[in-house]
Parts: C-alpha cells; structure tokens; sequence
C-alpha cells in the first residue's frame, strides 16, 4: 500500500485541533494525553485498520481499545473525521446527551468498541476481543492502547501474560509513554523501567519507536503484523501535549481542559489563526 505520510500529518494536526476544541468547549477533560496519542491513533484509523464507518458492525474489521478510556477525546476525533458520526457532534463532548461521553461508551458511540475509563482492563478486553477472533476463524486484528501510568496496574501484568500464555498474535498493544501520569513523573511516582525488558520478559514482541514519527509508527504496525506465535507490544516514546509548545511535557495538563486563551494560543500554532 502506498502511504502519503504528509497527508496522514495533516488528519493529525486536524485531529490536535478537533481534540482542544472538543476540551474547551466541554470546559473539563483530559487534554496532554489526547494530544499525546494523535499521531498514533491518526495511522491505526486512517491507514492500518481494515473498518467500515458505514457498517460499524462489519465483522471482519479490525478492532481498537482505548485502554487508557481519558483520551477518548483522541477517539473521538479520529471517529468522527472517519465519518462514523457527524463532526458536529464535536461541540457536544461531556454535555448532557450527548454521544460522546466524558469515557468511551460503546453503547451510545458508534465505532467504540467496548467501554473504557477503568484504567488496567483494556489489555484484558482485547485479549478476549482477539481470541474470540480466533476461535470465529476470522482475520480480524485488535490493537489496545495502554497509558504509561496506567502500567501501575497489576490487572495490565496479568493480562500480559494471558497473551503471551495463549500466543495471542492477532493482538498489537501500543504503550502510550509519555512519562507522565496525573500525580507526576512515572520514575517518581512508580518507576515503570525497564519498560522494554518487562514486556520481553513477559514473551512479548517487542518494538521501540518515536510515537510522534508518522513513518516510524507505519513500520512498527506492519511489523507487529508480521509476528506470529507470540503479541506485539510497540512502546511509542510521546510527548505529553504533543502539538502546542505551552502545554508539552506539563503535568499540569493531563486532566484538565484549556481556556479560552490558551486555545486561541493553541490554534495560532496549530495554524488556525480564527478567534474561538
């Protein structure tokens, strides 16, 4: 298949700007970790994953879990530029009604696979996602994105070896690392390294990369297809707030939503020049 890596950078930079006009309008939600897994989200949905937004239900597709359930406004984003709902819908995150909930909700959300927020479960969800592929005979992949902070969770070790136990290879997790978790630094607040010996030792496969290199994640992707007999683990090095110079590498954003100012900010750098 032949890539247009600029043009997947161009649905990223879209998705940057989707993402923080969803939070500042909502006035709260999760802002460095949405902006942190754009790039990767951008390439599962707009060039890897076999989906259909006119057929959400398609059994043959590829599936995605959003372990890490509070950057669902990066979900969001990429749903709703893929066509699965209308993008108008944007203006309505976190309001009462609304089908884009504070967490992803399958039930309300088309293209939502399963309900997240509950960090440490997704690794478990999307192990039976892939092993029930399996067992149906069909060709459908599951990627699961973790958070580096979420890996604190001992639920997430014990499904690491469940998929490594069942030889789940139909089965690519993506490890969101952005060193950053709501109290502070993972090394301080529990030292997650070495992150790429644990997940070997565990009997993954194992994949270091820039989580912000378009080309870099293609690769990885392709890759982790490639394995059979054990899962792929693809540890995306990110930078928290990735996107808008203010907010990079700032605790400070992880959980809360920008202002009016700092969006207009925002937007100027992201090219938009238009007052909020």
């Amino acid at each position: 298949m032949e890539v247009d890596i600029e043009h997947l950078k161009k649905i990223a930079r879209q998705m940057r700007i989707d993402i923080l006009t969803m939070l500042v309008e909502a006035g709260s939600g999760h802002t460095g970790g949405s902006l942190s897994a754009a790039d990767i989200i951008t390439v599962l949905y707009f060039y890897k994953m076999r989906h259909d937004p006119k057929n959400p239900k398609w059994e043959e597709r590829d599936k995605f879990v959003l372990s890490k359930g509070h950057g669902a406004p990066a979900l969001y984003a990429a749903l709703g530029r893929a066509g699965y709902f209308g993008i108008e819908h944007f203006h309505t995150l976190r309001k009462m009604g609304s089908i884009l909930r504070g967490h992803p909700n399958s039930t309300v959300t088309p293209g939502v696979e399963v309900c997240t927020g509950s960090l440490g479960q997704g690794l478990s969800q999307a192990n039976g996602l892939a092993l029930a592929a399996r067992l149906d005979k069909k060709s459908t992949r599951v990627y699961v994105m973790l958070g580096d902070g979420e890996t604190d969770e001992g639920q997430v070790w014990e499904a690491a070896m469940t998929s490594a136990h069942y030889k789940i290879d139909n089965l690519c997790a993506i490890l969101d690392n952005n060193g950053l978790q709501i109290d502070g630094p993972n090394k301080e607040v529990m030292n997650i390294e070495p992150i790429v010996g644990k997940w070997r030792s565990f009997g993954w496969h194992v994949i270091e990369i820039n989580g912000h290199e378009i080309g870099e994640i293609i690769n990885a992707l392709n890759e982790a297809e490639r394995i059979k007999g054990q899962p792929t683990m693809i540890i995306a090095h990110t930078i928290k707030g990735k996107g808008v110079s203010f907010m990079e590498n700032k605790v400070e954003y992880h959980g809360i939503a920008p202002t009016k100012d700092e969006y207009e900010r925002a937007m100027k750098e992201l090219g938009i020049n238009e007052k909020y």
